[in-house]
């Protein structure tokens, strides 16, 4: 009992801590040492054995990738590519579709392959643009971001990025996997994620909101006037990346595939737009300084899930679930689901889980692609607690608000609703 206190009261101390604006890091080595000391580990092991091999096997097997997702993200920054994508949005949408063109930039970015953890850097200059000419509350960007990034792209069959990897290590898939009722599943989160969206931002207007920066700053003034990319050719790195990734995962390893694909991508974006940017070789160093606050604030949550993971109460709740006849599926989407909150990472969370999980479903025959899928979809629900490295790294890294202000919304359309159609997805895998 005290196990399970400690495992629910550390995670809801880790989410204070968050809100608080507390640095994350040092948030999750606390709590995990309140985890340790009411789960009976010793808090030596825990801290310098489980929460580091956590952190540092995290930070081991996904680095490359996030760095080339950062380098790719940064050149579709400072070739302007990305600003072209979003304006092309706001010109079919009319000055009052800030928010669309926000989010359509981040989805088209994210599933063309950069690094969710990348597209708010990318995407945020040319919102704050959007939204000061559209006079429509700052607050409102972070959930812009978010939605556009992780609620329904990088979960969706065919993305590159790694939540959808993951599962192909452990149910031998491809990024593929889940046929149609992945589509479909993507497709209603991304409506009833966009209305919601829509009528929250609509609401804030109608009670007198406006946009208003909360820092004083002048470095965000993109001109819709200045030289940008053609629309086509912005679109062909993330077009390569996609084709790429998808081609190559069939004849080697997927993460491989997505080295492959991120470096060709960052490469022929360079050459295809090289006269719009000045500043070539700081690319590399801003990308890489972009992938080492992304990657470490997930890892730092990732080591409290590790922590997590050796508690009774945690060998307790993955043993209930994986025990629930008839209902497979759904015990594996409500356990996948529970272990990304608790780590506060889709990717952590998969890290976790199917190390574990993935054996114990396989033997009993059911269909890996659909386990793939629903894993992927379970992933991106719980994980975008207020203590979720992206989560963080957006509302107070890149946008400067707080989450008092900015997270409303983003858990409405990142937790919400992407938890009930995970279940509308697994009763359509259990019946078809």
């Amino acid at each position: 009992m005290l196990s399970i206190i400690g495992l629910i009261g550390s995670l809801a101390l880790l989410i204070y801590f968050t809100m608080r604006g507390i640095n994350i890091i040092i948030s999750a080595v606390f709590c995990s040492l309140i985890l340790a000391l009411t789960g009976g580990l010793n808090i030596i092991e825990a801290l310098t054995e489980y929460y580091m091999e956590g952190f540092t096997n995290f930070f081991k097997s996904w680095f490359l990738i996030f760095l080339a997702g950062a380098i790719f993200g940064k050149v579709m920054e400072d070739t302007r590519a990305a600003q072209s994508i979003a304006f092309w949005f706001q010109e079919k949408v009319g000055s009052k579709g800030a928010v669309l063109a926000v989010v359509g930039a981040s989805a088209i970015m994210t599933y063309g392959g950069v690094s969710v953890y990348i597209v708010a850097f990318c995407v945020y200059p040319i919102a704050v643009s959007l939204f000061r000419h559209a006079n429509l509350p700052h607050r409102f960007i972070p959930a812009s971001l978010v939605f556009g990034s992780i609620s329904f792209t990088m979960t969706s069959p065919g993305s590159p990025e790694i939540q959808n990897i993951i599962p192909t290590q452990h149910f031998g898939t491809t990024p593929m996997a889940g046929g149609w009722i992945g589509f479909f599943g993507a497709f209603i989160i991304m409506i009833a994620g966009g209305f919601a969206l829509h009528k929250m931002v609509g609401k804030a207007v109608k009670n007198g909101e406006t946009f208003q920066l909360p820092y004083k700053d002048t470095t965000f003034k993109h001109s819709t006037n200045e030289k940008l990319p053609h629309i086509l050719i912005s679109l062909i790195p993330l077009i390569i990346v996609v084709s790429v990734v998808n081609i190559l995962s069939k004849y080697i390893v997927t993460e491989e595939a997505v080295l492959v694909a991120l470096v060709i991508g960052a490469l022929m974006a360079w050459v295809l737009m090289f006269p719009y940017t000045k500043t070539h070789m700081t690319i590399l160093t801003k990308g890489t300084e972009n992938a080492l606050v992304a990657i470490a604030n997930t890892c730092g949550v990732v080591g409290f899930g590790a922590v997590a993971s050796q508690v009774p109460a945690f060998s307790t709740i993955v043993e209930k679930l994986t025990n629930m006849p008839g209902l497979e599926y759904v015990g594996l989407a409500i356990a996948v689901t529970l272990i990304a909150g608790i780590t506060g990472s889709a990717a952590g969370g998969l890290g976790i889980a199917l190390p574990i999980l993935a054996p114990i479903y396989l033997a009993q025959g059911l269909d890996p692609g659909a386990m793939h899928r629903i894993s992927a979809f379970a992933s991106g629900g719980l994980d975008s607690l207020p203590h979720n490295g992206y989560i963080v790294t957006t509302v107070q890294g890149v946008c400067r608000e707080t989450h008092q202000k900015a997270y409303k919304p983003i858990f409405m359309i990142s937790v919400v609703i992407p938890t009930i159609v995970l279940f509308f997805v697994v009763l359509l895998y259990t019946f078809f």
